[in-house]
């Protein structure tokens, strides 16, 4: 991943994300469990941010945790970052694209191992890219 920071005007980000995409990515929206086909992914690849195609995600560290979104144990380094989302009367650690800003989704510590981390991820804030077979 590049350490490049992204910047796009609000009208930008309209023009060029999907209405389900703007309100995931731009306004800290979730998509409805279950929603996403990339909860059935299973093949090789990368996982990207649909806002700027950063690479977010590797295929290895995708697991199923029965929540209704793409689950994953890891980011890629540098990949993301955090910050504390008090909304919703709870406290919760938030996870942004470290490149466009974007939001993903949120990170819990009820994960698997090696981690133990459970980053639960909106797919639509995600594209995959299938890797070299």
């Amino acid at each position: 991943m590049t350490n490049n920071k992204m910047t796009k005007s609000d009208s930008e980000w309209r023009q060029t994300l999907s209405a389900d995409r703007y309100r995931v990515l731009r306004q800290h929206g979730t998509e409805p469990a279950g929603a996403s086909p990339l909860n059935h992914e299973k093949r090789q690849g990368e996982f990207l941010c649909a806002g700027c195609g950063a690479e977010l995600f590797p295929s290895g560290t995708k697991y199923e945790s029965g929540s209704g979104w793409p689950s994953f144990y890891a980011p890629m380094p540098e990949a993301v970052e955090t910050i504390t989302d008090t909304s919703h009367g709870m406290v919760r650690t938030e996870v942004n694209c470290a490149r466009c800003g974007g939001h993903l989704g949120h990170v819990f510590p009820d994960g698997p191992n090696p981690t133990g981390e459970r980053y639960c991820i909106n797919g639509a804030a995600l594209d995959f890219k299938p890797g070299e077979k």
